[in-house]
């Protein structure tokens, strides 16, 4: 059965559109991700509906102090928008390695984090290690959630609820993205290291957030490894030292692209990569 596709033209028309839908109802942006249900026998909703004619969700506004990125916008739109952008570089990278260019010419923010059973998505490690925050639309008003936070309640937000936006501040940090892919995996990487430190006056590690995905079922923070950091110089051999001493604390999930133990096992490479993209950065 074809599913009912239903084209919103404002964003209350869709928060509307879903809560009468309820739970036959689902959000259709780029499509990159409910394409593929089949492939992993998953069913189609009987109901749609359509974002693509909301403007104001793709927006991506880049301030002084902070930036403002629409659920709609895409990857390709987001890597451009964030070039050049000092502190979001983890992020710019997430969006500009993602997949490959088709994809990333479809595939939305608001549908990689939405994606409550996709286990690779690139941008969620970036936006931990950020502390990003997102903004959700209902009937009630909106309502604003630590990226975290919003992890764990997604696949729980119940019908008429949609994420409309990502909020960043622009905080001083320094950042840099790492992922593995293989060729049988495809377009996803096996593992993913997401890295945002600030450094003292003399080139000591002050504040950390490290975030890990595709290696375990939901991207988390390394809080360990965040606190082994602080106080130690940027160098990327030793960070990549402490992670190997913390890799304990992630149990990898098995797939048909790599097994549970050999994503684990390449963290710490990871590390290294994304701390020596920073101390390539800062010199």
């Amino acid at each position: 059965m074809t599913p009912e596709i239903y084209r919103a033209p404002t964003l209350a028309a869709a928060v509307d559109a879903l809560a009468e839908r309820g739970p036959d109802g689902a959000p259709l942006a780029g499509g990159t991700w409910i394409m593929r249900a089949p492939l992993r026998s998953a069913a189609f909703k009987p109901a749609y509906v359509a974002l693509s004619e909301i403007s104001a969700l793709k927006t991506i506004a880049v301030g002084d102090t902070s930036v403002a990125i629409g659920a709609g916008a895409t990857h390709a739109a987001l890597a451009q928008a964030l070039a050049g952008v000092p502190g979001l570089e983890a992020l710019a990278t997430a969006a500009g390695s993602t997949a490959n260019p088709a994809v990333r010419g479809m595939a939305t923010v608001g549908g990689n984090l939405s994606a409550h059973d996709f286990a690779a998505a690139d941008l969620v490690p970036a936006l931990l290690a950020l502390d990003a925050v997102v903004e959700i639309a209902g009937r009630g008003g909106e309502e604003r959630m630590g990226i975290e936070a919003f992890l764990s309640r997604r696949a729980d937000l119940g019908p008429g609820r949609l994420l409309t936006k990502i909020l960043l501040k622009r905080s001083g940090v320094r950042s840099a993205h790492a992922r593995l892919p293989l060729r049988k995996a495809g377009d996803y990487p096996v593992a993913i290291v997401s890295l945002a430190i600030t450094l003292d006056a003399a080139g000591r590690i002050t504040i950390a957030r490290v975030a890990v995905g595709s290696v375990e079922t939901v991207a988390r923070r390394w809080t360990s490894l965040e606190t082994a950091l602080v106080g130690q110089a940027l160098d990327p051999g030793t960070l990549a030292r402490l992670a190997e001493t913390h890799g304990a604390d992630f149990t990898g999930r098995d797939g048909v692209e790599a097994p549970g133990w050999y994503r684990v096992s390449v963290l710490p490479a990871l590390v290294r990569r994304a701390a020596a993209s920073l101390s390539t950065a800062a010199a």
